[in-house]
């Protein structure tokens, strides 16, 4: 059976503004209420939507994290698409780097993605902690017929310079990025508030893999989700 959703949690950063409660473990693996850890959000949110197959892409202090999803988040080996798999830092780039941004880190595990050959590839964050609908997202994103959907949350116009602002037309179509610009356009139709990215975002799969090689080629890049693939493809400046 062809793969139809692929999701993938990156659980590589650092962590530096929760200090110093990721001084010896990632961000992803810092306790919540006792007796959860932040990636269960994102975890859980995939999984109660019905997405399955899942990599956990991992790099700085993960030793903590790759212990939590193997004794907490295991399937069994009943299914072959059902998987919660954590991927450490294969340093797959020309120069054997660790991941240089959210995109390089996709880039540099692309041959999964091939691998798995699914129609669809669900990229989320490992470190925000909220419910989320994600089938939702993956039916809107198909009835568009989008090559790619991004996940946003309204927030106060006033904070827009503390996020990456999506301007988007009244149908949904993102027209621009706006990375912490205090002036950015607000929602249509409602002039107090912005749409700031959650850094969630669902591709079609060829749409993804032909971003990534373009974006690893331009040597200008930061190899940011964010900062620079997105905004190329919506053609921001």
């Amino acid at each position: 059976m062809r793969l139809r959703v692929l999701g993938v949690v990156l659980a590589g950063g650092k962590g530096t503004r929760l200090y110093p409660l990721t001084r010896e473990r990632a961000k992803p693996a810092v306790p919540f209420g006792g007796k959860y850890r932040i990636i269960g959000f994102v975890l859980s949110n995939f999984i109660n939507s019905g997405i399955y197959s899942i990599y956990v892409l991992t790099q700085f202090r993960s030793q903590s994290l790759l212990q939590h999803l193997s004794e907490g988040w295991q399937f069994g080996a009943l299914l072959k698409n059902q998987f919660i798999i954590p991927v450490p830092a294969q340093m797959r780039s020309p120069n054997e780097t660790w991941y240089q941004g959210t995109a390089d880190a996709i880039y540099q595990n692309v041959n999964l993605i091939e691998q798995a050959r699914p129609d669809l590839v669900a990229i989320f964050g490992a470190d925000h902690i909220y419910r989320m609908n994600i089938a939702t997202m993956l039916e809107f994103h198909e009835q568009k017929k989008a090559q790619i959907t991004v996940a946003a949350i309204p927030v106060p116009r006033s904070e827009a310079a503390q996020f990456g602002v999506i301007e988007a037309g009244p149908d949904g179509r993102i027209l621009r990025f706006h990375e912490k610009d205090p002036d950015a356009p607000s929602i249509p139709g409602d002039p107090d508030r912005v749409y700031a990215s959650m850094g969630n975002y669902v591709f079609s799969t060829p749409a993804l893999l032909q971003a990534l090689e373009e974006d690893a080629g331009d040597d200008q890049s930061a190899h940011d989700f964010g900062r620079d693939l997105l905004p190329r493809l919506a053609g921001s400046p």
